[in-house]
């Protein structure tokens, strides 16, 4: 489990990651970090959820519509 500093960043609030969870999550500095609820509290995410949602339809509606793409490809 890691702690996070909050610091006064201007007018508002920054958080702090220790070094090694920015290498254990892949993150820079200006990389995006996403907030979305769960039942269990937050969760933070690399990931934005609804780009996710929006490739999800997109495999789904590629699979459904195979031969109609395959045919628009030409």
């Amino acid at each position: 489990m890691h702690a996070l500093k909050l610091t006064q960043v201007g007018n508002s609030v920054g958080a702090i990651f220790p070094k090694d969870l920015l290498a254990r999550l892949n993150l820079e500095k200006g990389d995006e970090l996403y907030v979305t609820e769960s039942p269990d509290g937050l969760r933070l995410t690399v990931h934005d959820p609804a780009f996710e949602e929006q490739m999800r339809l997109g495999r789904e509606i590629m699979k459904e519509r195979r031969a109609v793409l395959r045919e628009l490809a030409k």
